[in-house]
This record gives C-alpha cells, structure tokens and sequence, in this order.
C-alpha cells in the first residue's frame, strides 16, 4: 500500500477496507493466472504483480467502461500490460532450501539440519557448437 494507513474510523470500516484490499490482490492474481494459462511458453511466475496493479489502476483511472462508446476489456488490457512486461525466468534451484542457522551461539540442536522440503535434482545442459570455416585450399 506505499504506506498508506487505512481511512476506516470503526473496526468495521476497516473489515471493510482489509477484505476489498484482499478481493484486490486475489482478482489480480486471477488475472494473472488466466493470461499466462493458454501461453506455454511462460511460467505464470513470471507475471508481475506490480505491473498488474498500475495496470488496473490506470484502467480506473481511465475510467474505461463507464462511458456509453467505450469497449470493456479490463482484464484483456491488463493482460496485455502483463505479457509486454514479464518477469525474467527464475534460475533452477540447485540445492534444497534449509533453515538458516540462527545468530545466537544458544543454537537449538532440533533446529539443525532440517530442510524446509525434498530437494528435486536438477540438470543443467550445455551445447557447444563447433562453428567450421571454410578455409582456403593449401
């Protein structure tokens, strides 16, 4: 929210406000999902949630859809937004997340050790391609 506090006066204004904070960022995650579902070649982790929500500030702002003559296609104009502006692809993880060692010298020896989750091998492939030059004759 930029740091923005909540306008609400009464518990239940600010009820109010949480919840549509929160129907906010499961629509965009939504619409998020649904632009990179028919695409195969994009992870639906490489939608930016930030690019979503200027996005759909700006279709607000525009005030598209409220107009007699103007076409309505908020999610497609968001869509768009999202695949013009993808995150990069996430590198494979080559080693299993753990808990990270606490600070204090007072470290709890149950602690030790444990992993978060299995770990998933993964394979890096390399080519290289040999480039042959024509060479002129001796």
């Amino acid at each position: 929210m930029g740091g923005r506090v909540l306008r609400s006066r009464t518990p239940a204004g600010v009820t109010q406000e949480i919840y549509a904070l929160l129907i906010t960022y499961q629509a965009l995650r939504i619409v998020i999902s649904d632009t990179t579902l028919d695409r195969t070649d994009i992870d639906s982790d490489r939608g930016s949630f930030t690019v979503a929500l200027h996005a759909a500030h700006d279709q607000l702002i525009a005030a598209a859809g409220v107009i007699a003559d103007t076409v309505i296609d908020l999610v497609g104009a968001i869509g768009r937004h999202i695949l013009d502006q993808l995150l990069p692809a996430r590198r494979i993880r080559t080693n299993p997340r753990v808990v990270k060692r606490a600070i204090s010298k007072y470290v709890a020896s149950t602690a030790k050790g444990r992993h978060r989750g299995p770990s998933h091998p993964a394979t890096i492939i390399i080519e290289i391609e040999a480039i042959l030059t024509a060479q002129p004759p001796p």
